[in-house]
């Protein structure tokens, strides 16, 4: 199924609050003066809006902070708290990316509801299999893992670190620095899916305005490429996901979750 160019927008009260699905980094703030500490919560829910990351039932694989050519790694630094999860304080100035991944967690959903997650998340391979093989009324069992990415600022002086890639299995690049651009500019993002262009996914692109929410449901181009409008100030979060059949013992399904968060001026 081809959908080249579909593009949602939509607008989201926080009051409507619906099924938690995304796993973000969310620092206080997004810019710093070098010297300066910042603290990072877990978060998981959606519409840009949610709740701690309960790390009495999941665990951080990695975690690390890379500036330049320079990486850290910052796993002693989790704390299983609720909130203020990650402390990092700034030695240098420049553009900054945290990355996080996490262990794989297991979920089994009544079909019915997994149908619809499904949907809701554009994961077509998947609905299309259960359906050709006639297991819509089928429960589901799914490991899942997320992959998230935060960019923030030290400093006045931005830097090509926005566009390193990590390794994840799942990820997304911002093509330019969120620090270089305002409201009214555009973004484009790459979506890799075990290192290559991922094309047909469905990106969901999140930005807060006071207290609303816009959301951009839009489907990657065959470079897996996104490109959106960025029509406000304040945060923003970029996210996709990927459903494979597993391929380790115990579930039907895992999926692997990616998100990158910025804040534009």
């Amino acid at each position: 199924m081809k959908r080249r160019i579909a593009v949602l927008i939509v607008l989201l009260l926080v009051a409507g609050l619906a099924q938690s699905h995304e796993f973000w980094l969310q620092p206080k703030k997004f810019r710093f003066k070098v010297g300066e500490e910042m603290k990072i919560d877990f978060m998981v829910g959606e519409n840009f809006t949610g709740t701690f990351w309960d790390m009495k039932r999941h665990k951080v694989e990695k975690a690390e902070v890379h500036a330049g050519s320079i990486v850290k790694n910052v796993m002693k630094d989790v704390k299983p708290t609720e909130g203020n999860n990650l402390g990092y304080k700034f030695d240098k100035e420049g553009t900054h990316l945290v990355g996080v991944e996490s262990n794989f967690a297991f979920i089994e959903l009544e079909g019915k509801k997994f149908n619809e997650y499904l949907k809701e998340d554009g994961i077509d391979n998947i609905l299309d299999e259960r359906t050709r093989e006639n297991k819509l009324e089928q429960t589901a069992h799914e490991y899942y893992k997320r992959y998230a990415k935060l960019l923030v600022q030290a400093g006045d002086k931005t830097d090509e670190t926005y566009r390193k890639r990590l390794g994840f299995r799942y990820e997304i690049i911002p093509m330019v620095n969120p620090y270089t651009l305002k409201s009214g500019d555009y973004l484009e993002c790459r979506v890799l899916w075990e290192g290559r262009p991922a094309p047909g996914a469905l990106v969901k692109v999140w930005g807060r305005a006071g207290n609303r929410n816009f959301l951009q449901d839009i489907y990657t181009e065959s470079d897996g490429t996104v490109k959106f409008p960025i029509s406000n100030s304040g945060p923003w979060m970029v996210s996709s996901v990927r459903m494979i059949k597993a391929d380790k013992e115990g579930a039907d399904y895992q999926s692997l979750w990616a998100s990158l968060v910025f804040a534009v001026e």
